[in-house]
Parts: structure tokens; C-alpha cells; sequence
């Protein structure tokens, strides 16, 4: 067990150092494949013992080796997220197969669309459609049973967002809506949670700006709504079939 979620961690901050390629890249529709990883300051390549997740900006004290300009933050957070959160999903549902595997799909989407979210108020269809046909294909392969609760709850989360996004133009992007049809496809009817618990977060924190920035400036402020969802699949792929289960069971 130590060895698999050891092994986990590493493909998790191997798997990162790569997002943070589609991350910068995806958005400006280059090629995640080439050029090789530069330094954007004076475009000298990243050799590869600089390229090691986390432990390489660590070494370089955040800054490039050739002409030191400063390394973002970024980088490393993405990386060590992306390793936390696979080694999470090992451990916690270690026991199903189908489980983890939907998981770690689940993170590697989540975590660039969140960043991606918060740079550029969209979520690209390069990024979701190739994840729906995901989750679809590993339901097929580890539990064909599973397939129609992910259509259902795929297609009930798609149109409860789609009808918020009719209801309010401009409330809602289509991105959003897009997004809660793919994470329905990744829960199954633990997606009910995930919508709840976004939505909760996203009223705590534009209530925090609107009490900061006044109620008019508030309601003109542009809050991505994409990482609140994140948040809320994140959380209910650890415990959203339990919040779902006690629901039902006391109601």
C-alpha cells in the first residue's frame, strides 16, 4: 500500500508538471505537444534536471538559471496539488477500482480547468470534451451497470444549469453548464452534492465581496464560477455518495 501511494504521489507531480503546460498553452489554442518547456523571460530551454516537479524550483530559489528572472508560484502549487490529490484518491477509495480510476481522471481535469477558470473567465471545449469521453469510456471498462447513472446525472446537471443560464443571461456561462455535465459523468448521483456545495460557496464568497466592495460594486464584480464547482466535486468524490445516502435515508 505504501508502495502504490508513493507511486501515486510521483505520477501525481509528473502528471502536474504537465498541466502546467495546458494551463499556459490550452488558452492560446498552442500545441501542448512543442516547443519543449522555455523560459519565457529569455526563451532558453528547461533542461531537464530543471524540470523535476517541485524539487527544481525549490533548488533554483523560484528563478530561472540563465538569466534569474522569477519563477511563478504557480508552478510547484500546481504540481504538489496535483500529486496531494492523486495520492487522496488512492488512499481514500483504494478498495474500487472504478473509483480511482474516475478519480484521478477527475483531478486531472479539475486542476487546469480551475487555474484556467481563474486566468481567463472560460473553460475550453478542448478541455471538457476530451474528459466526457473519458469518464464514459472507464465507466464501460470497470462497471458497464454504472453508465446509464452517469447519463442520467450527466444530463440532469447539464440541464439544471442550462436552465439557470436561460433564466439569467450573463449569470451563467456556458462553460459552467458544459462542466456540470462532465462532473456528472464523473459522480454519478453524488453530482447533487457537488452542485449543492458549489453553490454554497459561491454565495459565502460573493457575500465576503459585496460586504468588502458595497453591494452595487459587488454585483458588478465577475466571479468565475468554474473552481467553486471543482471545489464541490472534489469534495463529493470523497464523500458525496455518504452525503447522498444519509440524505435519502433520512428523508
Amino acid at each position: 500500500m505504501l508502495a502504490v501511494a508513493f507511486l501515486a504521489l510521483l505520477l501525481g507531480l509528473i502528471v502536474g508538471s504537465f498541466l502546467n503546460v495546458v494551463i499556459h498553452r490550452l488558452p492560446r489554442g498552442e500545441s501542448l505537444a512543442s516547443p519543449p518547456s522555455r523560459c519565457p523571460s529569455c526563451e532558453q530551454r528547461v533542461s531537464p534536471r530543471d524540470n523535476v516537479p517541485v524539487v527544481s524550483w525549490l533548488v533554483l530559489r523560484g528563478r530561472c538559471r540563465h538569466c534569474g528572472v522569477a519563477i511563478s508560484r504557480r508552478y510547484p502549487l500546481v504540481e504538489a496539488l496535483t500529486g496531494l490529490l492523486y495520492l487522496a484518491v488512492v488512499l481514500a477509495l483504494w478498495d474500487d477500482g472504478r473509483d480511482v480510476a474516475l478519480g484521478i481522471a477527475l483531478v486531472t481535469l479539475l486542476v487546469p480547468m480551475t487555474f484556467i477558470d481563474l486566468d481567463t473567465r472560460t473553460i475550453p471545449n478542448r478541455l471538457l470534451a476530451p474528459f466526457a469521453v473519458i469518464a464514459l469510456a472507464l465507466g464501460l471498462a470497470f462497471d458497464p451497470g454504472f453508465v446509464p447513472e452517469q447519463l442520467i446525472a450527466g444530463a440532469a446537471a447539464f440541464s439544471f444549469f442550462l436552465l439557470a443560464a436561460v433564466a439569467r443571461p450573463g449569470g451563467m456561462g456556458m462553460g459552467d453548464v458544459k462542466l456540470a455535465g462532465v462532473l456528472g459523468l464523473y459522480l454519478g448521483r453524488a453530482v447533487a452534492p457537488a452542485i449543492f456545495i458549489g453553490l454554497i460557496a459561491g454565495v459565502l464568497v460573493g457575500g465576503v465581496i459585496m460586504a468588502r466592495v458595497g453591494a452595487a460594486a459587488g454585483r458588478r464584480t465577475t466571479v468565475p464560477f468554474g473552481p467553486f464547482l471543482a471545489l464541490g466535486a472534489t469534495i463529493s468524490l470523497f464523500v458525496g455518495a455518504e452525503l447522498v445516502d444519509s440524505y435519502v435515508d433520512t428523508f
